[in-house]
């Protein structure tokens, strides 16, 4: 038992390590599992095609759709000019005397509707350095400000969000994108609050001391092979197909622009709340649909059929912004690949750990944490979250090894599964920011900042901002129930 907990301990250090250092993900899951799977004297070939190729073939079956039609959505608004419009709206409204709460609106507004924040961040980065050198702002604060409204309450709080992170848990809990809105509202706003205040108390101490704009960035440390392979890990758009396509120059109007987030958010909410629950859908039960049941697909199929719709309809009113239709459309599909690839390795990575005999002791401590459920369930998609710096991929492991059993909890005590829904993905956005998470590092390279000048800022909107937050969900979700 103890020489398989360090087999499991000696493959998560070899994968958090050298993933961080730039080497794929494709090769290190597979890589860690059979260590893992090595030290507890289990056969690792069949573990490697049964037990990881199983689990990921299975995720890559639940979840492409969305990771397709999420990076092809985010690529065309990209190509047609409709996030520039975004950002230049927000800019000419808000102007350089609220320069952090413009970047941190016109990030909230893009990525809540749909965009990869991947795509966001090369579009927020320059409208962000022109504000802020506008209004003498430090540069170093400019990565936390866009990470506070691309990668906090819009990725795991808002009801509705079609992030990856909110679909992941619908399958296990058989929930919708919309589960526990109350709370997730709640969390929303004690995020955004909580970084706009910390945001906005560093600002005025810098003035105070006289500090502008800064000077010219230092050079980062990431070079662009070891940013693809950790953005890959943390989010659905692969950075390197940014430069496919075409970039419009001629700008849709902000009505237009902002039309087909809008109908993101709206199908996905007609589709959650009236239009599947009119359908019949008992054929699912038939072995030729997998044995299901719409809890367990109706999730995906609302967000998909959400992105699918944005896409036309974006297709349709920027059909002349976008001249290379064909290659922006290739570079969308072809930007899903390598994260959904990646994740799936984790997935994969996971599902061979909680085969060992080994995680039946580490099964025990999670579920042996003080504080009930939800405590539990939080606790280990944190920790599995920071280890492989990615909130989708922490979640998928804890959820892959945890979910059944969280599940017979739910149904043993009562406790609603949207609020597990809530608990896990917010919970997998806070200690996924840490300085290896691929979004982190992405985000100081395009704005020009290192680690030593702009983590603190970030620790604090995304970790800190995001703790607060889970910790009063699961309070109130445990006096109050779900709402």
């Amino acid at each position: 038992m103890i020489l398989g907990l360090f087999g499991i301990l000696l493959g998560l250090t070899l994968l958090m390590v050298l993933a961080y250092r730039g080497w794929t993900i494709l090769l290190l899951a597979p890589l860690a599992a059979a260590i893992a799977a090595l030290f507890s004297a289990e056969p690792l070939l069949a573990h490697w095609t049964q037990t990881f190729m199983g689990s990921a073939a299975g995720f890559l079956a639940q979840f492409f759709p969305l990771f397709l039609l999420g990076a092809l959505f985010g690529k065309l608004m990209d190509d047609s000019g409709s996030v520039d419009a975004i950002a230049e709206f927000m800019t000419n409204t808000l102007g350089p005397q609220r320069a952090i709460l413009a970047v941190v609106l016109a990030g909230a507004l893009v990525t809540y509707g749909g965009v990869s924040l991947f795509v966001a961040f090369f579009v927020l980065a320059p409208m962000g350095i022109a504000l802020f050198r506008a209004s003498g702002i430090p540069r170093r604060l400019l990565p936390a400000a866009i990470a506070l409204g691309t990668s906090t309450f819009t990725m795991s709080a808002l009801p509705g969000t079609p992030a990856i992170q909110n679909a992941i848990p619908m399958p296990f809990f058989g929930t919708t994108p919309f589960a526990a809105p109350g709370l997730g509202l709640i969390a929303a706003v004690v995020m955004l609050g909580f970084g706009l205040w910390w945001l906005g108390l560093r600002e005025r101490r810098a003035r105070r001391v006289g500090e502008g704009f800064g000077a010219d960035p230092e050079s980062s440390s990431a070079d662009e092979v070891q940013v693809r392979e950790l953005a890959s890990t943390a989010r659905e758009f692969d950075p390197a197909e940014l430069r496919s396509g075409e970039h419009s120059l001629d700008r849709p109007s902000i009505g237009l622009a902002v039309l087909p987030l809008a109908l993101v958010v709206g199908v996905n909410l007609l589709m959650t709340a009236l239009i599947l629950p009119a359908m019949d859908t008992d054929f699912l039960a038939e072995d030729r649909w997998g044995g299901t049941s719409i809890a367990g697909v109706g999730g995906v199929w609302s967000v998909a059929t959400a992105l699918l719709v944005g896409s036309i309809v974006l297709i349709v009113i920027n059909r002349r912004r976008l001249p290379k239709l064909r290659d922006s459309v290739d570079a969308g599909a072809n930007a899903s690949v390598l994260p959904v690839l990646s994740v799936a390795s984790l997935v994969g990575f996971g599902a061979v750990v909680a085969a060992l005999p080994a995680f039946e002791a580490v099964r025990e401590w999670v579920l042996g944490v003080g504080g009930g459920p939800l405590v539990s369930l939080a606790v280990a998609t944190n920790t599995l979250a920071a280890l492989t710096g990615s909130a989708s991929g922490g979640m998928t492991i804890a959820l892959q090894a945890l979910g059944p059993t969280y599940m017979d909890i739910a149904t043993a005590t009562g406790l609603n599964p949207e609020l597990l829904h809530r608990v896990a993905v917010i919970a997998s956005g806070t200690l996924d920011s840490l300085p290896h998470n691929g979004a982190v590092v992405t985000m100081l390279a395009v704005c020009g900042c290192s680690h030593r000048q702009s983590y603190l800022d970030i620790v604090m909107v995304a970790v800190v901002g995001a703790l607060l937050a889970l910790g009063v969900v699961i309070v109130l979700g445990t006096v109050f129930g779900s709402f």
